[in-house]
């Protein structure tokens, strides 16, 4: 909770879920694609119980999904089914075949959580929270930077590509933002 026990206005727990919220995903290492009137997002991930945890998010949404073994050793392709409910989202975010986040994209509580979820660590050592970029997506780099300041949190680019937040402060405001762990994501991977 926030100041005085009130939940912040962007938290993840102050809005309804939606399939808009993979926005989330797609300024981060996340990917669409369109297919006729139905789209897809697919991202690959680190470790087993983000496949687990994004499948909890993405139930919560009405939406499936499958995943593989990716190519990388020890990551999994994770990706919805096509689904009409995405389309709206992809013709937001693709420009022809190529991904760039829509005009003024703001970041939320629920869109850093599904980020967090797929891409974000936290390091044990030191009070920093890393966002992982994707690595061909320089078109997003610098509206996620700007989209986290608005927020209240000043990145640093990170080898990864990712983006430092850094601060025992601003890693307490990010855990108030996206709210509690799904019960299947390790204590120690998520900013308290």
């Amino acid at each position: 909770m926030g100041l005085r026990g009130q939940l912040p206005i962007f938290a993840a727990a102050s809005a309804d879920p939606g399939p808009g919220d993979l926005a989330g995903l797609l300024i981060g290492p996340g990917q669409v694609i369109r297919m006729g009137g139905t789209a897809r997002v697919s991202i690959v991930v680190d470790a087993p119980w983000r496949v687990h945890a994004l499948d909890d998010e993405l139930r919560r949404r009405d939406l499936t999904m499958q995943w593989e073994p990716s190519t990388v050793e020890g990551h999994f392709g994770v990706r919805t089914s096509y689904s009409g409910m995405l389309a709206p989202l992809s013709a937001r975010w693709l420009r022809g075949a190529v991904k760039a986040p829509p005009a003024g994209f703001l970041l939320d509580g629920v869109r850093l959580r599904l980020w967090f979820t797929a891409a974000g660590t936290v390091s044990p050592d030191s009070p920093e929270l890393m966002l992982r970029l994707g690595a061909n997506d320089e078109q997003c780099w610098t509206p996620a930077a700007r989209a986290l300041a608005v927020l209240g949190f000043p990145v640093e680019a990170a080898r990864g590509p990712a983006l430092r937040i850094s601060g025992r402060r601003r890693i307490r405001r990010f855990a108030e933002l996206i709210g509690e762990p799904s019960p299947v994501v390790p204590l120690t991977a998520w900013p308290a």
